[in-house]
């Protein structure tokens, strides 16, 4: 994996291995945070706007591609204003577990080859376990910033995102549970390694055993539980300009601003990399690298949602609860026990 590749062209010495862990981990946690930089002040403007007919960034730099620089200088050389009264601490340490929790789930994706070296930090046996744990910490998060800002439309968008986060990681998780019925591991790297085999051949085609293939009834389902957990519409509550001006981030400015802006962009690719990873087939794909077709399909879900918040409109608080726990709640139920009567029958 890359910290051993790092770790061996490193002087040898009993430094190596954990300087090669901190290199590898540094590189990762660059290539998302540059995906999400990409993705937030101008896919997101861009992408939007050829849905409405409008044109998006074109002003700075070819296709107003720089204009992911002008928004990181405009940002961050604006003044960081602390409004009276929020409780400080936690104000200030919210941003920072919203944004660090999402790039831990990093840690154990298998995110395919590129020049030989396989492009993962770590492969745990309970994997899965561990990305659906630390993303679930940013609901502390949110929670903090909404209570700590001593405002009551940011304590609304708080408490709006945790009642979202647990009516929709249930589905989330049970669904996930599905393909590990399948799979037969928790691991990320044997979940991969499972759908490598091809499903069925049409006119000289091979369909790999993708699990978006082979069980599309639960794909379904985590694109939409994905929706809500990532905030994109019709699900974003938590931010409804409309009703609450916005949500958890109307009193933060400037870096704190930015870190929460930030961690939702990662977030959105960390839930596109765990649906890459379970449904469709992680890194694999012809002729290119892994790493490749790995970007391409967390870009891929991350079109999805921002097609979802350009054309969707955004439901109802009462409306997003029920579709959570009396809709997606018993569909992903009714899939893991069909899944385990199919994996039951199959295996005798």
């Amino acid at each position: 994996m890359l910290p051993e590749a790092i770790a061996r062209v490193l002087p040898a010495g009993p430094l190596a291995e954990p300087l090669g862990a901190f290199v590898a981990a540094f590189l990762v946690a660059n290539f998302v945070l540059a995906t999400t930089a990409v993705a937030g002040p101008w896919a997101k403007r861009k992408i939007a706007a050829d849905f409405w007919g409008k044109i998006g960034p074109n002003r700075i730099g070819p296709y107003g591609i720089l204009i992911v620089v002008a928004d990181a200088v405009r940002l961050l050389a604006k003044e960081n204003v602390i409004p009276e009264g929020v409780d400080r601490p936690a104000f200030d340490l919210a941003p920072l577990v919203m944004a660090s929790t999402a790039l831990l789930g990093f840690a154990v994706i298998p995110m395919g080859t590129l020049f030989g070296v396989r492009i993962q930090l770590a492969d745990p046996e309970a994997g899965l376990v561990f990305v659906f744990a630390v993303a679930s910490i940013a609901s502390v998060g949110i929670l903090m910033a909404g209570y700590a800002s001593n405002n009551k439309y940011s304590l609304l968008g708080g408490l709006r995102a945790v009642a979202l986060t647990i009516a929709y990681e249930i589905p989330l998780v049970v669904t996930a549970a599905s393909v590990v019925l399948f799979a037969g591991t928790l691991q990320l790297g044997g979940i991969v390694d499972a759908q490598t085999q091809p499903l069925l051949s049409v006119a000289g085609v091979t369909i790999p055993a993708w699990y978006a293939f082979v069980n599309p009834f639960a794909f379904a389902i985590m694109l939409v539980a994905n929706l809500a957990e990532v905030g994109r519409n019709p699900f974003d509550l938590a931010e409804a300009p409309q009703e609450i001006v916005a949500g958890i981030m109307t009193e933060y400015s400037s870096v704190y601003f930015t870190l929460i802006y930030l961690s939702e962009f990662v977030h959105i690719f960390l839930g596109g990399a765990v649906i890459t990873t379970l449904f469709l087939g992680g890194p694999a794909g012809p002729i290119l690298p892994g790493f490749v077709w790995f970007v391409v399909k967390i870009w891929a879900v991350f079109l999805f949602t921002q097609w979802m918040r350009a054309t969707i409109p955004r439901v109802r608080v009462d409306q997003l609860l029920g579709i959570g726990w009396k809709g997606l709640l018993v569909l992903s139920f009714v899939n893991l026990v069909v899944t385990a009567v199919v994996v039951g029958l199959t295996a005798a």
